[in-house]
């Protein structure tokens, strides 16, 4: 069973992308740098990173009279189940129109992307055949 990420919001999103590039961070640390892109208060981030953790995606340590957080999902990780998420949850999807508009989607940004594809499909199946866990 594939694990479905959690939806999140503008301040959610914009936290995890920044503890992707980051070991572990404090409450001020976070607060300084996303701070620049509008107020924000030191509680707010703090709230924020708590909710990240119920969500799954982040965690935390004691880190003297503090806590410390970082991101415990992996950008790529993160990224392949919101697609998975968004395929599946697309309104009267069926399997084989979808591969056709991503084989066309792929065709669009060059010849190269097919090969990826191409690519892709064949490790894939070469993976299945050796009866790894392709998901």
């Amino acid at each position: 069973m594939t694990l479905r990420p959690p939806r999140l919001g503008e301040l959610e999103t914009r936290l995890l992308e920044w503890l992707w590039g980051r070991e572990w961070v404090d409450v001020r640390e976070a607060h300084a740098a996303l701070t620049a892109a509008g107020p924000r208060s030191p509680n707010t981030i703090h709230s924020t990173l708590e909710r990240l953790i119920r969500k799954g995606l982040v965690e935390r340590r004691r880190a003297g009279r503090a806590f410390a957080y970082r991101a415990i999902v992996a950008p790529q990780t993160y990224l392949d189940r919101a697609l998975e998420r968004a395929i599946e949850e697309m309104p009267g999807s069926d399997p084989k129109r979808l591969l056709a508009a991503f084989v066309d989607v792929a065709a669009r940004i060059d010849e190269t992307a097919l090969d990826e594809l191409e690519r892709l499909v064949a490790d894939r199946r070469r993976a299945r055949e050796r009866g790894e866990d392709a998901g």
